[in-house]
């Protein structure tokens, strides 16, 4: 075992997540050497907006007393230790870490220290993982980019004068530039996809319910509407997202890793490509060449693959553009602010929550019921295939305050523009993965996401590493 010296000077780190856990259970590398590693990598890369809060030394100390277990743990014991032990992780500055302030990416709300786990993070916690601190969000996880008023906006580290996606937008970027090996996200309407395909990473949205913690409250909100929000890894490869995802369900023998690993006897999937979204009944839906481009080519792809691929034809009732911007911001309504504010909100979250207010209750009920009849048609139409192709984002991730700069109805539309294929698959409360397919001369990522049948993530992150093998 490795017992002295900086991690972050240690040569020959491991490559992978998988490789990063495999060294932690073999001895080959400590707990503190792997959290020093990624600490020091943090660091280094404040420029990147990341992290809201570093735990360096609440991280020490966790890292210290794995490492005290596993020099108690006899030789023959050590099959037992937790998944991930020893695994530095950062969470969304959405969830609750113990005695970690919790900011919602929100100026409105005084930041208290969480007074304990949130469901995710202690199912997280139980598997043996290290929190190294608190990654970034837009206000409330509400948008597709991660800038608020409380700390530096997260930059895409393929090109730091765009953003990360959001609104796992800070973990994404942690990710893509090796601050953190995986880490876990949450995607109320693509907020786990948009960042995975902004910054390269794929990105695994599971089917409602597939996480055991994200419906402690049900399958439906306070108005009736699907809950939108699902938790799911954010990692480099298919294996390393099965990883992690296969912790944060609590799943015994690692049965998605085993899928990955199997990933080449996949074949004869019936796969349906489409390009239409339903909000082209808004508005249009632009797809610039490179995202077309990463369309075809996963489509290619998954026939050399020995898939049967062939284009489908989707139609979207044009009621959603509007129920869904209804369901999505409904829960504004309910949000109780100190006196004084809603003067200390972003533009976006001020207008739309005085819009929520302003509505009958009869208005959010019936944009739930729209959304309920909206699931089950769509549900009908990708059914009729094993897997649904779509494009990924439609554009470049645009630049940082690109959004902010507009009024906050056009914010949204350029929100609903870059990702018009995301939201919908939230609704439907099936899985989704994020793939990347290209990189451009200048270095931005393309990809395309993958839809599938109830209970079919292990199917979704064998395509992932098909589409991503080289």
């Amino acid at each position: 075992m490795i017992t002295t010296g900086d991690a972050s000077q240690l040569t020959g780190f491991p490559a992978t997540a998988l490789a990063l856990r495999d060294a932690l259970r073999a001895g080959e590398l400590s707990a503190r050497e792997a959290s020093a590693h990624f600490l020091a990598r943090i660091a280094a890369r404040t420029d990147l907006g990341a992290f809201v809060t570093v735990t360096a030394e609440r991280a020490a100390a966790e890292a210290g007393a794995a490492d005290e277990r596993y020099a108690a743990t006899p030789r023959a014991g050590r099959a037992a230790l937790p998944a991930l032990h020893g695994v530095p992780l950062g969470h969304k500055d959405l969830s609750d870490v113990a005695g970690v302030p919790t900011t919602h990416g929100s100026a409105a709300f005084p930041h208290a220290p969480a007074p304990e786990d949130g469901p995710g993070v202690r199912v997280l916690r139980a598997a043996g993982t290290i929190s190294l601190g608190k990654t970034q969000v837009p206000e409330f996880g509400l948008t597709g980019y991660s800038e608020n008023l409380i700390a530096p906006p997260a930059r895409n580290p393929r090109d730091p004068e765009r953003t990360a996606g959001g609104s796992s937008g800070g973990s994404a970027a942690a990710v893509a530039a090796g601050l953190l090996p995986v880490a876990p996200g949450s995607d109320g309407g693509g907020s786990i996809r948009i960042p995975a395909l902004a910054c390269g990473l794929v990105g695994l949205k599971p089917g409602l319910g597939a996480v055991p913690s994200d419906v402690t409250r049900g399958p439906h909100d306070e108005f009736g509407a699907p809950r939108l929000t699902a938790s799911g890894p954010l990692a480099h490869t298919a294996g390393d997202a099965a990883l992690l995802f296969d912790a944060m369900r609590g799943a015994h023998d690692e049965p998605a890793v085993t899928a990955v690993a199997r990933a080449d006897e996949l074949r004869g999937l019936r796969i349906g490509v489409s390009a239409a979204s339903p909000f082209e009944a808004a508005h249009p839906v632009p797809l610039a060449p490179e995202a077309r481009a990463a369309h075809e080519r996963a489509a290619q792809l998954l026939a050399e693959r020995g898939h049967r691929v062939e284009a489908a034809d989707f139609s979207y009732d044009p009621v959603y553009p509007r129920a869904f911007t209804l369901a999505w911001t409904a829960g504004l309504s309910l949000l109780d602010l100190p006196a004084g504010a809603a003067e200390r909100l972003m533009p976006l979250t001020r207008l739309f929550r005085e819009r929520a207010i302003a509505r009958p209750r009869e208005a959010h009920v019936s944009a739930a019921s729209q959304l309920r009849d909206f699931a089950t048609e769509a549900r009908a139409q990708w059914g009729r295939y094993d897997i649904v192709l779509t494009p990924g984002l439609a554009m470049l991730p645009p630049r940082i305050g690109a959004f902010t700069a507009l009024d906050p109805d056009d914010d949204y539309r350029l929100q609903c523009e870059w990702a018009p294929y995301t939201s919908m698959v939230n609704v439907s409360g099936l899985p989704a993965i994020a793939v990347p397919i290209l990189e451009t001369a200048a270095g931005h990522a393309f990809g395309v996401q993958l839809i599938g049948r109830a209970g079919t993530e292990e199917r979704l992150l064998q395509l992932a590493a098909q589409l991503t093998a080289r």
